[in-house]
């Protein structure tokens, strides 16, 4: 969103009060969403994380379950 006061609808380059007070506003309104991408970026990274851990949760859990289940067979085997 680059484009110079001359880029903007044909018209001859000059500044004024309210085509300054729009182009201020759309760059705090970029700048707004940039941040929340950011945000929303670091979020979804936190949530992968949870994932992986709540993964590896459930995979120790069923470990467990499975190591008790087949302690009895080791033991009668011995």
């Amino acid at each position: 969103m680059n484009e110079g006061p001359e880029a903007r609808y044909g018209f001859e380059a000059f500044d004024c009060a309210p085509a300054l007070r729009l182009q201020a506003n759309e760059r705090v309104a970029n700048l707004q969403f940039s941040a929340l991408n950011a945000r929303m970026a670091k979020l979804e990274a936190a949530m992968e994380r949870l994932e992986r851990r709540l993964w590896l949760a459930v995979y120790g859990v069923v470990a467990t379950i499975l190591a008790q289940a087949f302690q009895p067979l080791l033991a009668a085997v011995q």
